[in-house]
């Protein structure tokens, strides 16, 4: 059956394409949450949890990794517990920068995140402007990658480094195990 109307005026398309994105994106949103909270899932698994089909899943995954919404599946691993990584070394460094003309922060932090040791770079607000997070195998390696390699970049003004100790929760995930009190009668 083909039903015949006219558009209000010369934007409906535009609005009915926004509707629909949108309409779209909550739609995938679910199955994004789905996801994050475990990339695991079949796409089976998700049809049954989202009351579509199967063909539908993986319509809308595959067009999200097309559109690069999805970047990457990843596992999330406690480092604590890898016997060989007991001696590696993370840390949260603090740089203040001075802009590009023309280009503002961006190619700085293209040139920071080009580095292999560089994990996560964040533009901030506050009293600096980049926060970035680097592994290394000792502190030395750490210290030497800050002084020769960082904070020679130019714009950058100054940097503030912090080891991070343990970590308790990241991405969501709590890496402390629950101990539980073994005294008798001790209510938890």
């Amino acid at each position: 059956m083909f039903f015949k109307f006219k558009l209000p005026c010369k934007n409906s398309i535009e609005i009915i394409s926004k509707i629909c994105y949108h309409f779209l994106m909550n739609y995938n949103e679910e199955i994004l949450n789905l996801l994050a909270e475990n990339a695991r899932l079949s796409v089976d698994d998700i049809a049954a949890m989202t009351k579509k089909s199967p063909e539908q899943v993986a319509q809308i995954i595959k067009q999200m990794e097309d559109d690069g919404i999805i970047l990457k599946y990843a596992a999330i691993v406690n480092k604590e517990k890898l016997s060989d990584s007991k001696d590696k070394v993370s840390v949260q460094i603090q740089i203040q920068v001075t802009p590009e003309r023309g280009h503002g922060f961006d190619k700085i932090a293209d040139r920071i995140y080009r580095f292999p040791q560089v994990k996560s770079v964040y533009l901030m607000s506050g009293g600096y402007d980049f926060m970035v997070t680097i592994e290394g195998d000792s502190l030395k390696e750490v210290g030497l990658f800050v002084s020769e390699k960082l904070s020679t970049i130019e714009g950058v003004r100054s940097t503030k480094t912090s080891f991070v100790l343990k970590t308790y929760k990241e991405n969501d995930v709590i890496y402390v195990e629950d101990e539980k009190d073994r005294r008798e009668g001790a209510m938890a």
